[in-house]
């Protein structure tokens, strides 16, 4: 009974958090919903609600976005905006932090959360997986002697939540596994294990 019980978690327990996930992610979504006057919200002009449209609004507005700024009239008018909110101190700050972020993240060509690693944490001899983010700047760097990175150290089962290190490059093994192999190593607590892969970049079946 208890190999029943046990093979019957393993099969609901990851289906359920996945709907979990997913389904908060939809209602967060379809918060975009309220941009619209009352009038002409689905729920009113249907008489219930449909979970779901708000993200294909939400879609729709990060596409349209993307195609308007594309151009030089929504460049100009990004850097009109982008003046007004630097001239209002809190906000200023909190935007321009999160845009840097923001745009290291998702630059192409950056370098930020494409390289697993391996470091030595909390001490010598204890190894955890880490994710290259860059390399020190400002007046940290002029403090550090010799070649040194900023890693990003994310905890175990929440990758969300971590420590940031700057490390001598010495230090750090560059790992041959793509930064989801490496996130779903770190989430199932080491259980699922990336698979080998040959000189030439094949995966293997272990």
């Amino acid at each position: 009974m208890k190999k029943y019980f046990i093979t019957g978690l393993l099969i609901w327990v990851p289906l359920a958090i996945t709907a979990w996930v997913l389904a908060s992610i939809v209602r967060t979504m379809d918060q975009s919903l309220l941009l619209l006057p009352s009038a002409i919200r689905p729920e009113t002009l249907l008489g219930f609600y449909i979970p779901g449209i708000g993200v294909i609004l939400t879609l729709l507005v990060v596409i349209l976005t993307g195609l308007i700024t594309a151009n030089i009239i929504g460049q100009r008018l990004v850097r009109f905006w982008e003046g007004v909110l630097s001239r209002i101190p809190v906000v200023k700050s909190v935007y321009y932090s999160v845009k840097q972020v923001s745009d290291t993240l998702f630059s192409s060509t950056g370098e930020a959360f494409r390289k697993a690693l391996l470091v030595q944490y909390p001490r010598q001899g204890c190894w955890t997986i880490a994710f290259l983010t860059g390399q020190p700047g400002g007046d940290v760097a002029s403090h550090l002697h010799g070649d040194f990175v900023s890693v990003y150290m994310p905890t175990t089962p929440n990758p969300t939540s971590g420590f940031f290190l700057m490390l001598p490059r010495a230090d750090v093994i560059e790992l041959d596994m793509s930064v989801d192999e490496a996130l779903k190593y770190i989430i199932s607590m080491g259980v699922v294990a990336p698979p080998l892969r040959n000189p030439l970049g094949r995966a293997q079946n272990q």
